[in-house]
């Protein structure tokens, strides 16, 4: 018999004595060279340093750690689909005339391979994604040979992506190292706090209804972080299409598990998840599409869901409530920080 979990959303503290160990260690042995950047020599001779950057996750996580040394310019905003972005002849132009430009990688951005190998050849890039633990990044099942791009979706795995832009924009700017450093800290604290609040307001969705299912594959480091089954119509890549096979196996398995919602992506059209709920209806079974997801890009500027914490609160937050958490706090994180 399922019983209700019940959750205190309890958080850790922070030892502040290990918090600035941690800093004069990173101070001590900040290395010459970033694994995720290039060799190009150069260094900052003026501020803001001018900073381009391709997807909203990375673009927040560079804001908050530059401060107001930096100056970002995002090119991709709310609802763009990463996977399919072509830069304009504006955004290229941005992107060359930057100091330094910061993009995921693991072929997250693949269509803009091109120019980013030009920029590549005139400042300093760096790939955030691959300066993350290797061991840490999945693969496509369907294609060993393809790596996850998705990695911000596991909140604490993205934390240490934080470490790999403090230490570019120092290696970039030493004058201002020790300040990024500090910053990524303070980042670091806020982001295991949300990632342990995602273990446990996860954990409360009662186990036979722990199943996530998308538009598009976005959410396995999610689904392994956080311990909930995820089941996606279309591949890693927004490229692929959804199969008539595929759309009757998820629909049989939402009537036998008696799932009670289906999530839809900001950036991924709709289309194939109603498909879903039409064909739960047909077999007697009531299914519906919960609160919109953000998986490749955040929310629109200016709003909470327009930052890395607020983007990663929502999903974290509807899907426990659409999926029957009993004791969601109202707003969210928000509530418990």
């Amino acid at each position: 018999m399922e019983g209700k979990s019940k959750c205190s959303f309890g958080l850790p503290s922070i030892n502040s004595q290990v918090l600035y160990r941690q800093l004069v260690w990173v101070l001590s042995v900040l290395v010459s060279g970033c694994s995720s950047s290039n060799s190009v020599p150069n260094r900052a001779e003026s501020y803001p340093i001018r900073i381009a950057v391709t997807v909203g996750m990375v673009a927040d996580l560079v804001r908050d750690i530059g401060g107001d040394e930096v100056d970002v310019t995002q090119l991709m905003d709310a609802g763009v689909d990463p996977h399919l972005f072509t830069p304009s002849r504006d955004d290229s132009k941005a992107i060359m005339q930057a100091d330094m430009t910061f993009y995921c990688g693991l072929m997250l951005e693949g269509k803009m391979s091109q120019t980013l190998q030009q920029a590549s050849q005139r400042h300093r890039t760096v790939a955030v994604g691959e300066g993350l633990p290797p061991e840490a990044i999945a693969h496509d099942e369907g294609a060993s040979e393809h790596l996850d791009p998705h990695v911000w979706m596991d909140v604490s795995l993205w934390a240490q992506a934080t470490q790999v832009i403090a230490n570019a924009l120092g290696e970039f700017d030493p004058t201002n190292a020790e300040r990024y450093q500090l910053r990524a800290i303070e980042l670091r604290r806020k982001l295991e706090k949300l990632h342990v609040y995602g273990q446990e307001v996860i954990g409360c969705i009662p186990q036979r209804s722990r199943l996530l299912v998308t538009s598009h594959d976005a959410f396995r480091y999610f689904g392994r972080a956080y311990g909930i089954e995820v089941q996606a119509i279309q591949g890693i890549s927004t490229e692929s299409e959804a199969g008539l096979k595929r759309i009757n196996e998820l629909v049989n398995m939402l009537v036998d598990r008696r799932v009670a919602a289906v999530f839809v992506e900001s950036s991924v059209p709709r289309e194939s998840i109603e498909a879903l709920v039409r064909g739960a209806a047909a077999k007697g079974h009531t299914v519906r599409i919960a609160d919109s997801l953000f998986s490749d890009a955040m929310g629109s500027r200016g709003t909470y869901e327009g930052t890395y914490i607020g983007m990663m609160d929502h999903n974290l937050t509807s899907i426990a409530r659409a999926l029957g958490c009993p004791s969601v706090p109202e707003n969210g994180f928000r509530d418990v920080q």
